[in-house]
């Protein structure tokens, strides 16, 4: 097969483990790392009267603050040089008339005021309180959908206002259907300057309707998104609730410098896939700041899948995951895959808290996958009431076709998990490689797990590397290691 040489990736280059002192310093060395495009952040202002909407400036932006990655968003921020209300376009905020036409329209004249207006400022469109029901509608470049407090946007119950679209090339297909995908609700493709933003203004898909269909085995096509931003870079997503979406709530794809913080994400904990955050052959993505109770992972970190993810090649790499915090039931609170045929790498997670949840921390790969995940760190995590603190898993038959290459195996190496506590969990870690696959150098140092109910001896198959200072003892496979390597620090 054309794809089957390419199955086989070499590593990126490894990220230079070093060997400080204390904890602390690697932390603040990888943050450092992970902020040098920091540039601005910008908030929202108070939602002030309705009268007041077109008049308001937002405050002025704000430097990011040292442990902050939001520097890897370099647009111009919410405020552009033309704005006007969707009422303008003739919405109605309330909740029952299809505002899809307005919403559409109000993004294309904004576009062409910007640029009677020389372009280059940018535009926004401003969401005051009300309930706005629309369809699927895409953003533009230069562009600014601010929600003010009260203003929520609910999604169209008509699936014929979320059109079918191409699936995607790493992909092959749509992910739950053959064949073309349900568009976003909120979407763009090829874009620059992208900021969604407001005064914890709320996004509602109304996802339930689709949850059914699925359900029912009913669903013709893969479901939609909340959001998603296709080939585009520089995306500020921030300061607003999320709820309710058919499938992944935010899925940025094949963009860069993308940051999404200050955000809560809301589904019911039994909503099929309904993922909060998953950054998909993207680099530069800092995710710090959110609550999400989802149906599945909180976050989620992608690149393709099966040939198709292969043949594309396009990693996920330089991701920050910051001061993330909620509960699924059935998920993790980060995962990595199971889609990652296009390799994933430099990947920094710090202080996640998770509970009620089937795993704190997942990686997940298949036969087929190909792909890598390498450098990826992850510290200070605690939890509480979780299945499986810590979980490396093959795959469960899940591919794209029957074409997959049996013989593209992933590589996983380079992990380093350290500063976790857990306490009344019904198991300790289950580490079990893919048959054939190459796991090492996965590292663990200053874990304490404690009131494990279940299955208190760690479960190893075919995963090697190191452990210091762990609780309970690991598998043999972690327990010959010295004590000068990077993973000791001594």
């Amino acid at each position: 097969m054309a794809h089957a040489k390419a199955a086989h990736h070499q590593d990126p280059a490894p990220l230079p483990w070093p060997r400080p002192p204390a904890p602390p310093l690697l932390l603040f060395l990888a943050l450092l790392a992970a902020s040098y495009l920091a540039a601005t952040l910008f908030s929202g202002a108070a939602a002030p009267p309705p009268a007041a909407l077109l008049i308001a400036a937002p405050p002025p932006p704000a430097p990011a603050t040292a442990d902050s990655c939001a520097g890897f968003y370099a647009g111009a921020g919410p405020a552009r040089a033309v704005a006007a209300s969707v009422e303008e376009f003739g919405a109605v905020g309330d909740g029952a008339t299809s505002n899809t036409a307005a919403f559409r329209r109000a993004v294309a004249e904004l576009e062409a005021r910007e640029a009677r207006a020389g372009g280059g400022g940018g535009a926004r469109l401003e969401v005051p309180p009300g309930r706005w029901l629309t369809g699927s509608f895409n953003l533009t470049s230069r562009f600014t959908l601010f929600l003010h407090r009260g203003a929520v946007i609910l999604g169209s119950q008509d699936p014929e206002e979320w059109p079918l679209i191409a699936p995607l090339p790493s992909y092959g297909r749509g992910r739950e259907r053959l064949g073309p995908r349900h568009i976003s609700l909120i979407h763009g493709e090829g874009l620059n300057d992208v900021v969604i933003t407001g005064t914890n203004g709320t996004i509602d898909g109304q996802g339930n309707m689709w949850w059914e269909l699925w359900r029912n085995r009913t669903l013709n096509h893969t479901r939609g998104h909340l959001i998603e931003l296709v080939n585009s870079s520089n995306i500020l997503i921030s300061g607003i609730t999320l709820r309710n979406s058919p499938f992944w709530t935010v899925h940025p794809v094949y963009c860069s410098n993308v940051v999404m913080k200050d955000l809560t994400i809301l589904a019911p904990l039994n909503a099929p896939n309904t993922d909060g955050i998953d950054p998909d052959s993207s680099s530069e993505v800092c995710i710090e700041d959110c609550y999400i109770e989802s149906g599945d992972d909180l976050v989620a970190v992608k690149s393709g899948w099966d040939q198709f993810g292969i043949s594309i090649g396009k990693p996920s790499s330089n991701i920050v995951i910051q001061r993330v915090s909620g509960t699924t039931p059935t998920c993790s609170g980060v995962g990595f895959g199971s889609e990652m045929s296009g390799g994933i790498s430099n990947v920094r997670v710090r202080d996640l808290h998770v509970w009620n949840s089937a795993q704190a921390v997942r990686f997940k790969t298949d036969v087929g996958r190909g792909g890598y995940i390498t450098n990826i760190t992850i510290a200070n995590v605690t939890m509480e009431k979780v299945k499986v603190p810590i979980r490396f898993s093959r795959g469960a038959d899940d591919h794209s076709d029957d074409n997959y290459d049996r013989t593209a195996l992933p590589r996983i190496s380079n992990v380093l998990i350290s500063d976790v506590v857990g306490v009344d969990l019904q198991h300790a870690p289950m580490l079990e490689a893919v048959p054939g696959a190459v796991y090492e150098g996965i590292c663990f140092r200053n874990v304490r797990l404690r009131g494990i109910r279940r299955q208190e001896r760690w479960q190893c198959e075919s995963v090697y590397g190191e452990a210091h200072e762990v609780f309970p003892a690991p598998c043999e496979e972690f327990r010959n290691n010295g004590s000068s390597s990077w993973c000791g620090f001594s």
